[in-house]
């Protein structure tokens, strides 16, 4: 990925020190510890923060596909390992605290009744009651053509590295949630066609529409809340203490995912595309409704069969990521609907 424009003081100063070679930076690592430190303390809102946030997804994407003119070697350096710890403890910090607002009163099983059934049922439970703005519902009966390219702009920040942060909770499982997650990610991941690829096809829906499809092309335009939205996989799925939040998150995405693909479907079919444009789409109606059970009762399900301890969470990961995607279609439907962008600003592609 091409290193995206600087959004502040946090972002102008990290890249400057990925722009050396590992080793010679020292006195910049140091500089920069210490200035993360300052911008955290006068920020009053992590997940809305669009320096603090372009800042950790960077930090993260040197454990996806790497950023173009950077040095792989950065990836492992102790010190710039700890600027990212140091973004992510008051991360997830506000995602509990968001997460907690989600739950409610949330009723759970005793601990003697922690079946994979009795997971299941929780989770769908959460997806049933999720009252969240419905941005399906509006790209299904009102986006203009420009609010559907910004719609695609948003989903391209996670879309098209579709799955691989959950891939990284793999070795971190075992057993039954083990098959359950390998078993999801190879449909992923196109059964072994690379065309077949979910990232591809969403690429291909791309195109459809005259966008580019190269990942990452979109950062600079998207706001904060879409960062975090992505930020927030790579936090749970980057720590191995927190992979009962990786599975949590895949199982409500599961959960939640089949009928709002069918209405983004629909909303792209109401412009006049075809199925090469919309396949993205019509394969998740399918693919989920089979992916939410599979997560339900024999990832989540059987990871706290296995680990009792690890409900809390699974259950984090799940109101987490409803309390954020929340949040995001909030962000984007308040835009719409008072007849701007939900951009940062105006782009050729949704211009």
């Amino acid at each position: 990925m091409k290193i995206p424009k600087q959004r502040g003081p946090v972002s102008t100063a990290l890249f400057g020190v990925l722009a050396e070679a590992p080793g010679t930076q020292a006195k910049g690592l140091e500089g920069l510890q210490r200035l993360v430190a300052a911008q955290l303390a006068a920020s009053t809102d992590i997940i809305a923060d669009d320096d603090l946030q372009l800042a950790l997804f960077c930090l993260y994407e040197l454990h996806y596909s790497g950023l173009e003119g950077v040095s792989d070697e950065w990836e492992w350096v102790p010190e710039l390992i700890r600027v990212r710890q140091l973004l992510e403890t008051p991360f997830e910090a506000a995602l509990r605290d968001a997460a907690a607002e989600a739950a409610g009163n949330l009723e759970l099983p005793p601990a003697s009744g922690l079946t994979s059934d009795a997971v299941a049922d929780v989770l769908f439970g959460l997806a049933a009651r999720d009252g969240g703005p419905s941005l399906s519902r509006y790209v299904a009966k009102k986006a203009t053509l420009e609010q559907l390219k910004e719609f695609l702009i948003h989903k391209s920040i996670y879309q098209l590295k579709e799955a691989d942060p959950h891939t990284f909770a793999i070795p971190r499982l075992s057993g039954r949630a083990k098959a359950a997650l390998v078993e999801i990610q190879a449909d992923e991941y196109g059964g072994g066609r690379p065309e077949r690829m979910h990232s591809a096809l969403f690429a291909r829906t791309m195109r459809g529409l005259g966008m580019t499809d190269h990942y990452g092309a979109y950062v600079n335009d998207v706001p904060a809340v879409s960062l975090a939205a992505v930020n927030l996989m790579s936090l749970f799925g980057l720590n191995r203490r927190l992979r009962g939040a990786i599975t949590g998150h895949l199982a409500i995405y599961e959960m939640t995912s089949s009928q709002p693909n069918r209405l983004y479907g629909n909303g792209f079919r109401r412009h006049g595309f075809d199925a090469q444009v919309t396949h993205y789409f019509d394969e998740h109606v399918e693919a989920d409704a089979v992916h939410e059970q599979i997560a339900g009762r024999d990832l989540a399900g059987g990871l706290v069969e296995a680990e009792p301890g690890l409900l809390n969470d699974v259950l984090f990961g799940a109101t987490a990521v409803m309390a954020i995607d929340g949040r995001l279609s909030a962000h984007i439907l308040q835009a719409w609907e008072s007849g701007r962008t939900s951009l940062r600003a105006a782009v050729p592609a949704a211009a």
